[in-house]
């Protein structure tokens, strides 16, 4: 049987996408690519000026974009190194398929729905949990978010840190990995909400809430003040969105 040849980088030549497009549409359209081209583990994909041009979208959209895909385990982002296929292309599609629902907007705002509830119950779990240390602990990360300032990308790191936390003092491992990686697809819109004008400020509040009465260990105000930090932020998503429509 004679051996296939994989395609090199060179070969990676992605059709331009519609100048609106969203991130996920850029997705979308490397994950095809990417399904059909037959491209080996390890082949390393065109430096990002190259391939921004090839899809007509701005490097940071396709930042964004293959942020989604490295989340997926589809690719690999190597700071300083470029980005790389982490298998064959063939064994991709189950992948994409199963994970399909987070590269569009009508299934993102699904996804939002469904963190709404599992941050809740992981609030309520956390304030019945939470050790002291596990309460200081979450403090460094409210801390950091208080001494982010006008940085919006210290803020969601804090931010996202501090759910994480709470996700561990619930206890539950699955919880833990599942808000992983549903924030972690997320971020590209937390970014983008958190720079209109005062959302920060009222973010940190909403969090400050939460984390009061995480500390006081009551259960209830947990899950009831969480709800409304949940609440605020999924307006502010789909605003976010809807602007993109």
């Amino acid at each position: 049987m004679t051996a296939v040849t994989p395609p090199a980088a060179e070969a990676f030549q992605p059709s331009p996408v519609e100048r609106y497009s969203t991130v996920g549409a850029v997705a979308k359209q490397l994950l095809t690519h990417l399904t059909t081209g037959h491209f080996a583990p390890g082949t390393r994909l065109p430096a990002e000026r190259t391939l921004a041009a090839s899809l007509g979208v701005a490097r940071s959209t396709l930042r964004e974009a293959m942020a989604a895909l490295d989340v997926l385990g589809i690719v690999e982002v190597r700071p300083g190194s470029g980005s790389y296929l982490t298998s064959d292309s063939s064994e991709m599609l189950p992948q994409a398929l199963k994970w399909s629902l987070l590269l569009g907007q009508p299934r993102t705002r699904d996804l939002i729905e469904v963190r709404e509830y599992l941050e809740v119950i992981t609030a309520r779990l956390a304030a019945a949990r939470a050790t002291e240390e596990g309460i200081a602990r979450l403090g460094v990360h409210m801390d950091g978010m208080r001494s982010a300032g006008g940085d919006v990308e210290a803020f969601v790191r804090a931010d996202i840190a501090f759910h994480l936390e709470a996700a561990h003092l619930a206890g539950n491992t699955v919880l833990q990995d599942i808000l992983h990686s549903v924030r972690s697809l997320l971020q590209v819109w937390f970014d983008r909400t958190l720079r209109v004008p005062g959302t920060l400020e009222e973010t940190l509040l909403e969090h400050e809430a939460v984390f009061q009465a995480i500390g006081s260990r009551s259960p209830e105000l947990a899950e009831e003040r969480m709800k409304a930090l949940m609440d605020a932020a999924d307006r502010r998503l789909t605003a976010s969105m809807a602007d993109l429509d």
